[in-house]
């Protein structure tokens, strides 16, 4: 009896290997930005703890490098006075917003407080307006953002 030589491989399945190693190599590199993400919601007018909620995120930033993290303060009801004009956190917010520090405002809460008192709260430079708060929060989320709630 002869050996009956069988290639180990046929092309076709070193090609679908390459290709699967090639999709398996796009997607652990797209996603964007920094691999450390976090979502710190603000829903309190407690200067305290919106105090906190700032030293949370200055403290993790400072942790992993500015380039290392991704970090986002998202207020809403109560807690939007944090990102208003009137905050004793005004320049505390704003500078840290010009360090790579995302700050999104409700848009629900915005409308709601003009309802209120006929005028939207002025925000703070460098804050963005979102549509919802807590929608934010689950998008962030659904990104892979870890969430905190000082």
């Amino acid at each position: 009896m002869k050996p009956i030589n069988k290639p180990i491989l046929t092309f076709q399945a070193v090609l679908i290997l390459a290709l699967m190693l090639a999709a398996q190599m796009v997607l652990a590199t797209s996603h964007e930005g920094p691999a450390n993400k976090l979502v710190i919601q603000v829903s309190t007018s407690d200067e305290v703890t919106q105090k906190i909620a700032l030293n949370n995120a200055v403290n993790l930033q400072k942790e992993y490098g500015q380039d290392n993290i991704a970090i986002e303060v998202v207020a809403y009801g109560p807690g939007l006075s944090l990102l208003t004009d009137k905050s004793t956190q005004k320049q505390r917010v704003a500078s840290l917003a010009m360090q790579d520090i995302t700050f999104s405002a409700c848009g629900n809460t915005m409308k709601n407080i003009a309802k209120k008192t006929g005028a939207e709260p002025v925000l703070i430079d460098g804050v963005q307006v979102v549509s919802a708060g807590v929608k934010r929060i689950m998008e962030l989320q659904q990104q892979g953002y870890a969430y905190i709630r000082p």
